[in-house]
């Protein structure tokens, strides 16, 4: 269990304010306890960001979050594929349906530079993607969730993530752990904060949504030697050179229309001198795209032509592809009914079409196995930190966005058991 543990407040209302909740209708009473816990999600998320842990290393806040579930009364499943933690919970009302919840927990291997006094203390590690905010958020649904267990039928199965972060995920171990059965899973929501948006807005697309990920890293072989004694080596740079422009030609020449398509080699290291004809070479790139057969298209290509380019000019070459995250793909029914919710309990003008993302995501994982909906939350405030990019060191957000977040996954939640 982790040091410095912020104080911990029962689920139950108090009696003096319950004549007055138990008068509301159910959407009234998701913002009455969105606004009720939120300072309590606060200060959760400002411990977990206090306390980053790196992808596969999320015992601390593994341990926090099975603090916050337990004190709620709720049993703890844990552990769950290395960190990860499940808990459920069922409603009083007749139901079968079991809706499930999904926040990731790791942090980024970079330096915080926001200032703030809840700034990682753990130097080198950070919640630089929102994390933090996340695993806060689903906390306070089940805060809200659990105190309106009266008003629903079915189960809501809250699963607490490791490893987002790192190739290739934790999610495909997760649902390996049998997560999504016992009971089974009808429909599955994430949600990521997102600079841009400001912090009471959300916004949502429909099918193919964010593109699929693979790195690419090529060994180019040939025989190093004096530069000027071309005779008597077999330089790998040209064949670097080679393979590249012959693989980035055929992205661009045959790629599907309207399918957005990245490839782009980062790094190419040869390490020899002007003089100096180096044995290797060594090349790292990535592709992206949002149609799996597409994909595995240009994976093949990429094989052959690189081991071919090499050996006819003398090299050989060693190819690993390090297959990514799938498209990520959201039911375009399930993502149209959760809008529709979205615009309910926000109101329509909170709620925004969004463009297709070249960044890639795990919870693709969950999707390919059920049905469900990955939206974007606006993170956006006054404070400046609130605009720097994901990844960044000076990234934050607008902690407003907390409040947008728990209430809304507890809305649509409750949508989804009602129907």
């Amino acid at each position: 269990m982790t040091k410095n543990i912020v104080s911990l407040k029962n689920t139950s209302l108090p009696i003096e304010i319950q004549n007055q909740f138990i008068s509301l209708e159910l959407k009234e009473k998701v913002r009455f306890l969105s606004n009720y816990y939120f300072e309590q999600v606060v200060q959760y998320r400002r411990h977990i960001h206090r306390y980053p842990d790196l992808s596969g290393q999320e015992g601390a806040t593994a341990s926090f979050v099975c603090r916050c579930l337990q004190d709620m009364g709720l049993s703890v499943q844990y552990p769950v594929a290395g960190h990860g933690v499940v808990a459920c919970i069922t409603g009083f009302l007749p139901g079968r349906r079991c809706v499930a919840l999904r926040a990731d927990m790791d942090a980024l291997p970079l330096q915080e530079h926001t200032g703030t006094d809840y700034a990682s203390c753990r130097p080198g590690i950070m919640h630089a993607c929102g994390h933090d905010a996340h695993t806060a958020m689903l906390i306070g649904s089940l805060l809200i969730l659990n105190t309106l267990k009266n008003s629903f039928g079915g189960t809501i199965k809250a699963i607490f993530q490791p490893s987002e972060e790192e190739y290739g995920g934790g999610a495909p171990e997760m649902i390996e752990a049998g997560i999504l059965h016992n009971p089974e899973v009808d429909v599955i929501f994430g949600q990521h904060v997102t600079p841009g948006l400001s912090s009471n807005c959300v916004g949502f697309r429909e099918g193919a949504f964010m593109a699929s990920t693979d790195e690419i890293h090529l060994t180019i072989h040939g025989k190093g030697g004096h530069a000027a004694l071309p005779a008597e080596t077999i330089n790998p740079v040209p064949a670097g050179v080679a393979i590249v422009q012959g693989i980035q030609d055929f992205v661009q020449t045959h790629a599907p229309k309207d399918t957005p398509t990245v490839q782009n080699f980062g790094k190419f290291i040869a390490n020899g001198r002007a003089n100096l004809i180096p044995d290797t070479a060594e090349l790292s790139g990535t592709l992206r795209t949002f149609d799996e057969i597409w994909r595995e298209k240009v994976l093949n290509y990429i094989n052959a032509f690189a081991q071919e380019t090499a050996r006819k000019m003398g090299c050989i070459c060693e190819v690993d592809i390090r297959r990514g995250y799938p498209v990520l793909y959201n039911s375009p029914e399930v993502t149209s009914r959760a809008k529709k919710e979205a615009e309910t309990y926000l109101g329509k003008h909170n709620v925004t079409a969004l463009p297709t993302r070249m960044t890639a995501e795990d919870f693709a994982y969950f999707l390919q196995e059920k049905q469900g909906v990955f939206w974007r939350l606006g993170s956006t405030g006054d404070n400046k930190n609130t605009t720097f990019p994901l990844h960044n060191s000076q990234f934050d957000i607008d902690e407003n966005a907390l409040k947008t977040g728990m209430g809304l996954m507890a809305w649509i939640a409750l949508a989804e058991l009602c129907r």
